[in-house]
């Protein structure tokens, strides 16, 4: 893997709808159990999205049982963030959430500026290839971040 190896990763955005679950899917996809992943947002106000769903698909990622959660609903249910080494955000809104919630902790915060193509693209083939870049942004970052996938 890359730089440094994390044994756990929570990626987050805005509503977990979009960026986080496309980049919690392809982690776990390349890296399998290597890594403990989990995805939240600073919100949970949405399902998941039906292009994400789509894009993720062109590529192996199963996301349609995927199940939206707040940075908060995550600590209710047990998953504290201090147990998570790296916290990776996807948009300014839970970056400035993943610094404020663990300010207290040593836990290393990366911010990933990750397209958001939720409001672009008039016709179904213009939105797709919105979200089409943003799932190709999040793997290369992934790739160049954390190394050739090992579970593929």
């Amino acid at each position: 893997m890359g730089e440094d190896h994390p044994q756990s990763v929570l990626f987050c955005c805005d509503h977990n709808a979009v960026r986080s679950p496309m980049a919690e899917g392809m982690m776990k996809k390349f890296y399998g159990t290597d890594i403990y992943i989990q995805s939240a947002g600073v919100k949970n106000d949405l399902d998941i999205d039906g292009f994400t769903i789509s894009v993720c698909a062109e590529m192996g990622v199963e996301l349609s049982r995927h199940r939206t959660r707040s940075f908060e609903e995550m600590q209710e249910w047990g998953d504290d963030l201090s147990g998570f080494d790296l916290i990776v955000a996807l948009s300014p809104a839970s970056q400035r959430q993943a610094l404020e919630l663990t300010r207290l902790y040593h836990l290393k915060v990366e911010y990933w500026p990750i397209l958001d193509p939720t409001g672009l693209g008039e016709g179904r083939e213009e939105k797709l290839n919105s979200y089409r870049m943003a799932r190709d942004q999040i793997k290369d970052r992934i790739l160049a971040r954390f190394g050739e996938p090992t579970a593929v």
